[in-house]
């Protein structure tokens, strides 16, 4: 049988239990993405008082998940960020979404780990344990324009790799 589109745990987490994403309900879009490992965002307004952010104290915390993602060419997954995240947390995603492209999964230099890329604009640390649900994920399609022409890169590598 063919696979179209699903999840996968990367090998470093196979010995490990790493939740699956799934959807909450049969009406959810997004499927529920969970933290890989324990991990702390730490407050930036923290971060500005101690003068410990070296140059930057918006500075993003990347949390694995432990898993990758699959999907046909004409796809990619959308990482969005919880609603409860912002107002019950404080956290937010910089970017506003993430997009994870189809190569991205299996590529050479890379297995195609999702991060959830996370910045806490709270006054305190927010600690994050494995398994709780940080981002949600939505397979989405797109479309190219016609007669598109040129040479492509062959993506080789993990986060922000296909930049220039």
């Amino acid at each position: 049988m063919k696979k179209n589109r699903g999840f996968e745990p990367v090998s470093k987490y196979k010995e490990n239990t790493i939740d699956m994403p799934k959807r909450a309900t049969k009406g959810s879009a997004g499927y529920d993405l969970t933290a890989a490992v324990d991990i702390t965002v730490p407050s930036v307004f923290k971060a500005f008082q101690a003068e410990e952010a070296e140059g930057n104290p918006m500075k993003s915390t990347l949390v694995p998940t432990g898993v990758k993602a699959y999907m046909p060419e004409s796809e990619y997954l959308l990482l969005a960020n919880r609603s409860s995240n912002p107002m019950k947390r404080q956290l937010a995603v910089p970017n506003g979404i993430g997009v994870i492209d189809s190569d991205y999964y299996n590529n050479e230099g890379n297995e195609g780990e999702i991060f959830v890329q996370l910045i806490n604009y709270g006054l305190e640390d927010v600690h994050i344990k494995k398994g709780e649900r940080i981002a949600q994920g939505i397979f989405t399609p797109y479309n190219v324009v016609d007669n598109e022409a040129g040479e492509y890169d062959v993506r080789t590598g993990g986060f922000g790799s296909s930049g220039r």
